[in-house]
């Protein structure tokens, strides 16, 4: 099955009007099941406590309190979300940090090699910032996951200060996904009854202003939705509740987007969601309860990211510590593990702009504190 394409067959059974929109009943696919991976089993751990499959070898990059190897540069605590960027023949690897106050973010900057030259501040003064998005224009999205939180656009080089953009909305922000078919950023929301938004700009590449929607559907899981402007982005009144019939989601978290889909995850109900732009539905692509042999492999579900091949990378927030990858045929599988680390979860996923390594962080690292985060490397054949 193609995750790519939503509707398979033709709608079937009866409609109803559902919270302001045709919710109607249709025969979408399965959520993803357990099976083989693509990248085959996991090996034993290694010095870092990174069990990879064959093939792939890890490294730590930088340690919280720590200065990053061969720079002057101290790692920042509780590193969460993150994003690479195309530097010359080298890149950056920009990262968040989920602590409140003095939260905001840092970046490593790598040769063409894969050496460290670099380590430096591109966002100072914001508070626990959690995860973000990238935007095409190459700046990186950071967002606040506080009440009424900003979203910040930061420059990944560290040249340009970073600029709050309050049209984006002041509400728990987790995550953004940019879609540059439709020119609109797709933002989650860290509560329980969450909601997920698209920012459409005034004019695409500039985020100072711009209206905010909100997703309206039914109560089902699958089918059609619409988007409702949100009427006050400041949240004087929380932004979820000013649009009537606006869809709930339990815990909104990362947030991805690839071939006019938008893939986000929501923790409170372990599942994966799919928006199909382009048609203008809403799917489910897995769901731990929905498994229907043997063990869930995935739970705690949080950051998300992807490859050109159509692989899903998620990572967990306690879990057993893995990121697991969900294939385009609907497979999940663990790709990676984290031993030893049951204190804390897996933030950060992002691939070099080759496509050879993935960067990720375990935020509290052994010692469970916002103090012990761990960025690492990992490197290996990953499918194109």
């Amino acid at each position: 099955m193609d995750r790519r394409t939503l509707l398979r067959t033709a709608v079937v059974g009866g409609s109803a009007a559902l919270g302001g929109t045709l919710w109607r009943s249709a025969a979408y696919a399965a959520p993803a099941q357990p099976g083989s991976g693509p990248y085959g089993a996991l090996g034993s751990a290694d010095a870092n406590g990174l069990r990879l499959p064959a093939g792939f070898t890890g490294r730590v990059i930088a340690r919280s309190g720590q200065k990053v190897a061969g720079t002057s540069y101290t790692w920042h605590s509780a590193p969460d979300g993150g994003a690479c960027y195309a530097d010359g023949s080298g890149w950056i690897y920009v990262s968040n940090s989920e602590v409140n106050p003095s939260g905001g973010a840092s970046a490593v900057r790598f040769s063409s090699t894969g050496a460290v030259t670099s380590a430096y501040r591109v966002l100072s003064g914001t508070r626990q910032n959690c995860a973000g998005g990238r935007t095409p224009w190459n700046t990186w999205l950071s967002c606040e996951e506080v009440d009424r939180g900003y979203v910040y656009e930061t420059d990944p080089w560290g040249v340009k200060a970073a600029v709050r953009r309050d049209a984006m909305g002041r509400f728990k922000h987790e995550a953004a996904a940019a879609d540059p078919v439709r020119k609109v950023v797709y933002l989650t929301e860290d509560v329980t009854d969450g909601c997920f938004y698209r920012f459409r700009p005034a004019v695409w590449g500039d985020l100072s202003s711009g209206t905010l929607e909100v997703l309206v559907a039914g109560s089902a899981t699958s089918g059609p939705v619409t988007w409702a402007r949100v009427p006050d982005p400041s949240g004087a009144t929380a932004t979820r509740d000013q649009v009537s019939g606006a869809k709930r989601f339990n815990g909104g978290e990362g947030c991805y987007y690839a071939d006019d889909t938008c893939w986000f995850t929501t923790k409170g109900d372990n599942r994966v969601w799919q928006y199909n732009a382009s048609a203008g539905t809403l799917e489910l692509a897995y769901d731990d309860s929905l498994v229907t042999s043997g063990t869930a492999p995935l739970t705690g579900v949080d950051n998300v990211t992807g490859t050109p091949s159509g692989d899903l990378f998620v990572a967990e927030d306690g879990g057993n510590m893995e990121i697991c990858v969900i294939t385009p045929d609907d497979v999940i599988a663990p790709f990676l593990r984290v031993d030893g680390q049951s204190g804390s979860e897996i933030t950060g996923p992002a691939f070099s702009p080759d496509g050879t390594r993935l960067y990720f962080s375990s935020q509290r690292g052994t010692s469970g504190s916002s103090s012990g985060g761990i960025t690492y490397e990992v490197r290996g054949p990953f499918r194109g």
